[in-house]
């Protein structure tokens, strides 16, 4: 389980971007957080997956308060998240073939032996074909970016995975197969999901429950 309790956090000093917010996802749940842009929901998905250290407030994982964030987390507590980002053109090296860009966590991890395997199984299930594997981000579509992208946040077989507005700049059909793969990983894994949006039909058809904002803030 994660629970956040009574987060405040920003990126300049005296200049909160989320106050006081709390939020619960239970081991194997789906949570979707629904809010508009600029409304402080991404900074709170980045301090659910440890990648922003709150301002203050307390989070828990499985009942245990977490005390470091990023890459002073302990190895243990980082590759339980994975985390698929809205705009995927920022958030992968332009300099890596997409097989590269999905092993990534694998290599930091030491665990690049396991990168052609677990490359070739994920691939299928993102909608990736071989020729894709081999071409960098710019010979390919932001859509085929962002399948790259969500077999990367899978290679570690995280427990909780973390989407901030994963689908909010692809076409409909491509979203809808993400979302395809995110719910088949979950369903072979019991893995727990934070998805944060400002679609409500998307979000209520494909999660458990969803928390709105204003509930929140």
């Amino acid at each position: 389980m994660l629970e956040l309790r009574s987060i405040t956090a920003g990126y300049t000093r005296n200049a909160p971007v989320v106050r006081d917010v709390s939020l619960t996802v239970a081991a194997g749940e789906s949570v979707g957080l629904l809010g508009p842009s600029g409304c402080g929901k991404s900074t709170l998905a980045r301090v659910a997956a440890l990648l922003h250290r709150p301002d203050s407030g307390t989070l828990l994982l499985d009942g245990e308060p977490v005390r470091h964030w990023r890459h002073r987390a302990p190895r243990a507590l980082r590759t339980a998240f994975g985390v698929v980002f809205q705009q995927a053109r920022l958030s992968a090296d332009p300099r890596l073939p997409l097989t590269d860009l999905i092993a990534e966590p694998l290599r930091a991890t030491g665990r690049g032996r396991e990168a052609d395997d677990r490359t070739a199984e994920l691939a299928p299930i993102v909608g990736l074909t071989p020729d894709l594997l081999t071409r960098r981000p710019h010979e390919v579509s932001d859509g085929q970016l962002q399948r790259a992208c969500l077999a990367r946040a899978l290679v570690l077989r995280p427990r909780l995975l973390v989407c901030d507005e994963m689908t909010a700049m692809l076409d409909a059909s491509t979203a809808a197969a993400l979302v395809a793969a995110v719910e088949s990983y979950r369903a072979s894994t019991g893995a727990a999901l934070l998805a944060v949006g400002h679609d409500r039909t998307l979000l209520e058809r494909w999660c458990d429950r969803t928390v709105h904002w204003d509930v929140l803030a």
